[in-house]
């Protein structure tokens, strides 16, 4: 009797060579494509006088967007547009892809947007320690008061150090500097910082300054607003240049280039 026929042994299959890089990909960026905010065609007047002209930009999420221009670019009714004190006369506002569009400011910041204005926004008879009182109580219950105190204190030493002391003879950095305690404690999905370092000697600028580095790394998205380029470019990833209440430039910070040079005034 024969043998059995041997089967023919399976072959294994060739190992695959690893796919080739493709060198034009590139890698993606920390930032969050997707915007958290969006200004489509946005137009705005005051009366009969129009500020914005089919203004469109995107604030991504967890980015640095830096809105910049001269005085009278239309800077500022960008920022009361986004905050809700301003109706746009055309055009949408989106969060997240949902319409907010003639929302107001009270609605908006309940979702997230939270404004800190140019000038001091404090409250000038009262105390350091009064002043986040008020603020804390309304935002954490008496019980969290303490404990935001606390925290309050340890982003801004100095004005731990001044805490009884009556708001209003405070120095313009320190007044500024409660004003922005108010709204960092609690860090929130967007802040607008409008202005930041108007007035305000460059030391302070660069605390100031530091504080926002600390709360973008925390996850929030910062819309920074400046009429002076130097610490927000450092900090940006992109950039929107208003002229005349239109863009005249939008993208990364990285191409902006030498138009700082023709389109803006000189840095501070």
């Amino acid at each position: 009797m024969s043998p059995p026929a041997r089967k023919p042994a399976a072959r294994k299959p060739a190992a695959r060579k690893p796919a080739a890089r493709n060198p034009a990909a590139r890698r993606v960026p920390e930032v969050n494509r997707a915007p958290l905010l969006e200004l489509r065609d946005v137009e705005a007047s005051y009366g009969p006088f129009r500020s914005l002209f089919g203004v469109s930009f995107a604030v991504r999420e967890h980015g640095v967007t830096a809105l910049l221009g001269a005085n009278g670019s239309g800077k500022t009714t960008v920022v009361r547009v986004c905050c809700g004190l301003v109706k746009p006369s055309g055009g949408h506002l989106l969060y997240h892809g949902t319409e907010i569009t003639g929302r107001r400011a009270y609605r908006l910041a309940r979702i997230g947007i939270v404004h800190a204005p140019e000038g001091r926004s404090v409250f000038s008879t009262l105390t350091v320690d009064e002043n986040l009182t008020l603020t804390f109580r309304q935002v954490f219950g008496r019980r969290g008061v303490r404990a935001a105190l606390q925290k309050a204190y340890e982003q801004f030493p100095r004005l731990g150090e001044r805490r009884k002391q009556v708001a209003g003879t405070l120095s313009g950095g320190e007044q500024r500097m409660l004003s922005l305690a108010r709204v960092l404690v609690h860090p929130p999905r967007l802040l607008i910082a409008d202005e930041l370092s108007l007035g305000l000697a460059p030391i302070v600028i660069d605390e100031v300054y530091r504080t926002l580095r600390a709360v973008r790394e925390a996850g929030t998205t910062l819309l920074i607003v400046e009429q002076y380029v130097g610490h927000a470019l450092q900090i940006a990833d992109e950039v929107v240049v208003l002229t005349k209440g239109r863009v005249s430039f939008q993208g990364a910070t990285n191409e902006l280039g030498d138009l700082s040079q023709w389109l803006l005034p000189s840095s501070g």
